[in-house]
């Protein structure tokens, strides 16, 4: 009974590691078969992403990066031409229905006794200062990008300024991501190790919100 049993997680983890190291094989005909809906499905996930923090721990970033990857692997039906206004449209939209909750944020109860006069004036000088720079790098970092329209909504940062500089944002961001992604997708060497690098890259984009919530940990045990 206990080999039996042994055998068979052999055999589970044998074809779970199996599946893993060639995902991509997997992935083609799922692609395949859900024909044009997978924009679609990729425009979904990027919007929510950004437009809604309660989805901020989507991988955004590592979907821009590898469904431009696929694009370049051969038998994929992806397509370079469509993913790129796919990912920027669903950012740019995104971002602005963010920036609009956050404008309308002061409406609630509860969000009236969070931010006081105080918090929204500080937070109002130091968008009118740095908003700008920080609308436009804060896309590059996971977690943060999907909070800071949010922010920059609530401390009413000049609409146009904001469009202004997450345009620039989302320009780079799409473009680095696509790009690289694609770039990378017609060597050999990824491709046939695509799982891996999808794995590895996955777990970097996840680094910064780690670093955040370890910081704020130990700075609340350090202030008890």
């Amino acid at each position: 009974m206990y080999n039996s049993t042994r055998k068979g997680s052999d055999v589970l983890i044998s074809s779970l590691l199996y599946f893993l190291a060639h995902l991509q094989l997997y992935l083609i005909p799922v692609i395949e078969t859900l024909g044009g809906w997978i924009y679609i499905a990729i425009f979904v996930l990027i919007f929510m992403e950004t437009g809604l923090v309660v989805f901020a721990f989507l991988p955004g970033e590592s979907l821009v990066f590898f469904a431009s990857t696929l694009a370049a692997v051969t038998g994929s039906s992806l397509d370079i031409k469509i993913l790129i206004p796919v990912f920027f449209f669903a950012a740019l939209i995104g971002d602005t229905v963010n920036y609009e909750i956050g404008r309308n944020l002061h409406k609630l109860p509860f969000f009236k006794k969070l931010l006081s006069e105080d918090k929204l004036t500080k937070a109002q000088a130091y968008f009118d200062k740095h908003g700008g720079k920080t609308v436009m790098f804060g896309r590059f970092v996971p977690l943060i990008r999907t909070f800071i329209p949010l922010i920059s909504g609530s401390a009413r940062m000049n609409y146009k300024r904001f469009c202004f500089y997450n345009l620039l944002g989302v320009l780079l961001w799409v473009f680095l991501g696509s790009s690289l992604g694609y770039f990378f997708g017609q060597f050999d060497f990824v491709q046939n190790n695509f799982s891996i690098i999808l794995v590895t890259f996955g777990l970097i984009s996840v680094v910064p919100g780690l670093i955040i919530s370890c910081y704020r940990f130990m700075k609340k045990r350090t202030a008890v």
